[in-house]
């Protein structure tokens, strides 16, 4: 098998059709089908490279990341995207743990990819948007070879990415999605009405296309659709965009909506071709959804995934959302929706068993898009892979008809506007604070943001703490992401049986009023 063979295909049979369109770049798919085959040749015939070998890439958005993404494919090769907003140390972690040969990096952010290589090795760089002192231009690095239809044969088991998000421990882990596994994302797109994206069809990729908002593209290039990648966020920009380029569906995240909500007079902009808005990732308020519904339109469908799960495996559709608002099941919408097609998803006991409707457990997936474990961490595999389920850490409830409702995590992780964020990494930069005796960090409810990163801080003995001023020690030690958004200043946390902090505890009175939990 070879993922790239679809680009190829369809290049075949519409290769003046656009496939991409970049800011000013536009490709059709015998452009798009050219270059991948470019990239793949120079990295196998000038590089070195040879099927499995790891190729980071780090920038924001923008055509060369997707040609990246299809030469990658069709080498057999594995991409290790690297998150645009991480700082220096983290960068070095994902190229020291994946073993990274090259490095593709835009011009942006040269002097992070400076500081990160001066403790650790990579064979090549490649910049996009120009040379640097540390390697050859993309643009070069395509005229280096004469083209030829490079075409790796692969198997379901290879490794195609190494997903890289925060782990439990703050520390970054890697999902390891193989061949098979993007395989399966694939498919799953080209079977649901609202995810399909064929010829005419046109998606807006409004996140990082390196991780989670790229997951429907290799979809949208099978079926013959053109995905709309925004470099960066701007609600308004959004808008024109999809005015402009007559976009039938978008990808976004719930905070995205919030702020698409704020700019006034929305109403203003033609969204009359926009048939899909498909969004995840973050909790999103009934009262949000029931807004989009009157000002963006009938078009809303809400996916459910993760890293592990490489696609999304439960959908509330835009029918789902319609009967929810429309037909009066206002349950639904405080529902992630129902595992689709191959996905099976399960509420089990500490056991595995499945419990009944409506009683509380940990939700559990297993289908040919779930990942078999990450990279170099045998334990954690162990502990969240187990009898063939990936147990999630979520928990959550079950109506008799199958929609599920998550109500809380057992993992302390906050989903703000949609990036993954771990209280312990925030509670050991406030520790750091001289004036702070103890730290629990919690994520609140934020119309805007879906979760926002509270701190609940105990000070030492006579000392007067400033909210502003922790907030600041914070982002000095933290990216901006991550950083506290508001302080409460208590004398004492809360602690469970065994003695340790009881962040559920410190939660429950922000959330108790909010209906739902976590989306």
């Amino acid at each position: 098998m070879n993922l790239g063979r679809f680009v190829r295909a369809t290049a075949a049979v519409q290769p003046g059709a656009e496939a991409v369109v970049a800011g000013e770049s536009r490709l059709t798919y015998a452009q798009l089908d050219e270059a991948s085959d470019r990239l793949a040749a120079a990295l196998m015939d000038r590089h070195g490279l040879v099927r499995g070998d790891v190729v980071a890439v780090l920038g924001w958005n923008c055509a060369e990341l997707v040609i990246t993404e299809v030469a990658l494919y069709k080498a057999g090769l594995v991409r290790a995207p690297i998150n645009a907003r991480l700082g220096v140390s983290e960068v070095h972690d994902v190229l020291a743990d994946a073993g990274v040969k090259v490095l593709i990096a835009d011009v942006d952010h040269i002097d992070l990819v400076r500081s990160a290589l001066a403790s650790v090795t990579v064979d090549t760089v490649i910049t996009i948007g120009g040379a640097s002192d540390l390697g050859i231009s993309f643009v070069d690095a395509l005229a280096s070879v004469e083209r030829r239809a490079v075409d790796v044969e692969c198997s379901e088991a290879d490794t195609a990415v190494l997903h890289f998000t925060s782990g439990s421990t703050g520390k970054l882990k890697a999902a390891v999605h193989t061949y098979g596994n993007r395989l399966a994302l694939i498919r799953k797109s080209l079977m649901h009405p609202d995810g399909y994206v064929g010829p005419g069809g046109r998606e807006i990729l409004a996140g990082p296309i390196t991780h989670a908002s790229g997951m429907p593209m290799m979809g949208v290039f099978r079926a013959g659709g053109c995905v709309i990648v925004m470099r960066t966020w701007d609600p308004i920009e959004f808008l024109k965009t999809v005015e402009r380029e007559k976009a039938t569906h978008a990808f976004v995240v719930p905070t995205m909506i919030n702020m698409i909500l704020a700019v006034p007079d929305v109403g203003r902009f033609d969204l009359s071709t926009l048939k899909h808005l498909i969004y995840g990732g973050a909790p999103m308020s009934p009262a949000r959804i029931r807004a989009a519904w009157k000002h963006l339109g009938p078009v809303l469908t809400q996916g459910f995934g993760c890293a592990e799960t490489t696609s999304v495996v439960m959908l509330l559709s835009t029918d789902d959302h319609r009967r929810a608002i429309e037909d009066g099941d206002e349950e639904l919408l405080l529902s992630c929706g129902r595992a689709i097609f191959d996905a099976e998803v399960r509420v089990v006991d500490e056991a595995g068993a499945q419990v009944a409707p409506g009683e509380i457990g940990e939700l559990a997936v297993r289908g040919p898009d779930i990942a078999h474990g990450y990279h170099n961490e045998e334990a954690l595999t162990a502990e969240t892979f187990r009898g063939g389920w990936f147990h999630s850490g979520d928990l959550a409830r079950y109506r008799e008809d199958g929609y599920i409702f998550i109500v809380d995590r057992k993992k302390d992780m906050i989903i703000s506007g949609g990036y993954n964020i771990y209280s312990v990494e925030v509670e050991a930069a406030l520790l750091q604070h001289p004036g702070i005796f103890d730290a629990a960090v919690i994520g609140v409810p934020d119309e805007e943001w879906g979760e926002a990163v509270k701190a609940v801080v105990v000070p030492h003995p006579g000392v007067i703490l400033d909210e502003v001023e922790v907030i600041e020690f914070c982002a000095a030690r933290l990216s901006r992401l991550k950083k506290p958004r508001s302080v409460d200043v208590v004398s004492s946390l809360p602690v469970n049986q065994n003695g340790k902090t009881d962040r559920r505890a410190i939660r429950e009175r922000f959330w108790t009023a909010d209906g739902r939990r976590v989306a």
